[in-house]
C-alpha cells in the first residue's frame, strides 16, 4: 500500500490551483453524500439490525483505510462522514432518493471538471482509481493544513507534488 505522502502528493500533483481546490470542496462532498445515498437504499440483512446499508459497511471499510494511511486525518473524516451517513439514511426511505442522488451526483462532478478547466491538468483518478478514494483524503489533509495541523505532513507533499506536475507538463511538451 502507498503511503499518505505518495498518495496526497501524487493527488495534490494535480491539484496546486486554489480554485481548482475550492471546487472540490463543494463537489467531492456532494459526490460522497450522493453515493453514500444511493449506497443507503440497499439493506443488508444482518442478524436483528434491519438498519443496516450498504453505506454503513462501505464506510467501516473505508474508514479502516483512512487510518492505515493516516490515523488524524482519518479522524476528521470520520467527523465528517457520520453526518453523511446519518442524513443519507433519513433520505433513503423517501420517494425520490435515487433521483436526489443522481442529480446530486451530476452537480458534484460538474463542480469538479469546472475546478479541472482552472488546473488544466485531467483529474488525478484517470491514470489511478485509487485516487478517487484519496479525494476526501486530500481536502481533510488541505482542512487540517488551513487550521494550522500537520505542518509535517504538508511540507513533505508539497514539494513531491510540485515536481511531479512539473514532470508532467515536461512530458507533455515531448509529446
Amino acid at each position: 500500500m502507498k503511503s499518505a505522502v505518495e498518495q496526497l502528493s501524487t493527488y495534490k500533483s494535480v491539484h496546486l490551483n486554489p480554485r481548482n481546490i475550492q471546487t472540490h470542496f463543494i463537489g467531492i462532498p456532494l459526490i460522497i453524500w450522493s453515493a453514500f445515498l444511493l449506497f443507503a437504499t440497499i439493506r443488508i440483512p444482518l442478524g436483528d439490525a434491519d438498519n443496516v446499508n450498504l453505506g454503513m459497511i462501505l464506510a467501516i471499510g473505508i474508514m479502516l483505510y483512512y487510518l492505515r494511511l493516516h490515523a488524524k486525518l482519518a479522524l476528521g473524516l470520520a467527523l465528517f462522514l457520520a453526518p453523511v451517513i446519518y442524513t443519507t439514511e433519513l433520505v433513503a426511505h423517501s420517494e425520490n432518493a435515487f433521483g436526489l442522488a443522481i442529480t446530486v451526483f451530476i452537480v458534484g462532478w460538474i463542480f469538479q471538471l469546472i475546478g479541472h478547466r482552472y488546473e488544466k491538468a485531467k483529474p488525478a483518478f484517470v491514470d489511478d482509481l485509487n485516487q478517487l478514494l484519496i479525494g476526501p483524503f486530500f481536502l481533510m489533509a488541505e482542512v487540517y493544513f488551513m487550521l494550522g495541523l500537520e505542518k509535517q505532513l504538508n511540507a513533505e507533499i508539497t514539494p513531491i507534488a510540485i515536481e511531479k506536475r512539473r514532470a508532467l507538463e515536461a512530458h507533455l511538451k515531448t509529446k
